[in-house]
């Protein structure tokens, strides 16, 4: 169960109030804590789990922010995909079961929002990813100074036939992505940061595992 860990805070760091992120859209899972104050350093790692993030899920959850510590959280974020159907579904699960829990709001937010907002969109794009004899998924995004993170969901992620199928929707070009755990963890973090000191409620029951479905006939 390997990890690796972007940025450790000392034993000594403060442990509330919290924000407490997870990331696992893609083969890896990622979790994130940052003090809602800004008195510590963020702490962050990734684990390279494949099939077993179902089993070692909390442990490396604890690595991160020990129990211990959960009831002094302020705030959650999880990334809703789309992505791998198990490992999504499962961050999703543990989020929705911890705001419920200890009462806190939620932040969800698409892997795919913040693909987009890493590329630093100048125009509106087609972000795609092939799925071998299955077609195509993808989503429309397009900067926007002031959506989330300068970005803006114009149609969220699905399943196409083919890259057709997206230019008879809008015509806008192709930009081929891959869901990077590492990288978009931080952005994770800063959104849901700025959610809280802009005061946003985040009720977790709307907070759901995004799935591609099959294209309608119509596409």
């Amino acid at each position: 169960m390997p990890a690796t860990a972007l940025v450790a805070a000392p034993a000594t760091a403060a442990v509330a109030p919290g924000l407490l992120a997870l990331h696992s859209s893609a083969g890896e899972l990622g979790v994130g804590w940052r003090p809602l104050d800004g008195s510590a350093p963020d702490r962050m790692a990734t684990f390279d789990l494949g099939r077993t993030l179902a089993n070692a899920l909390l442990t490396c959850v604890e690595q991160v922010c020990p129990a211990s510590q959960w009831p002094a959280l302020g705030r959650l974020a999880v990334a809703t995909g789309p992505g791998g159907f198990t490992s999504t579904r499962l961050t999703v699960v543990l989020a929705r079961t911890l705001a419920q829990q200890l009462q806190l709001p939620l932040d969800g937010v698409g892997s795919w929002l913040l693909i987009a907002r890493r590329l630093g969109l100048e125009a509106p794009a087609w972000l795609v990813q092939e799925l071998p004899r299955r077609g195509l998924v993808a989503g429309l995004y397009a900067p926007d100074p002031v959506g989330a993170g300068g970005v803006q969901e114009r149609l969220a992620p699905r399943l196409y036939a083919d890259a057709a199928a997206l230019q008879a929707r809008q015509q806008a070009p192709c930009r081929v992505v891959a869901v990077d755990v590492a990288a978009d963890l931080g952005s994770l973090l800063d959104l849901a940061s700025q959610a809280h000191r802009a005061g946003r409620e985040a009720p977790w029951q709307p907070v759901l595992p995004l799935y591609a479905t099959a294209p309608v006939a119509a596409d």
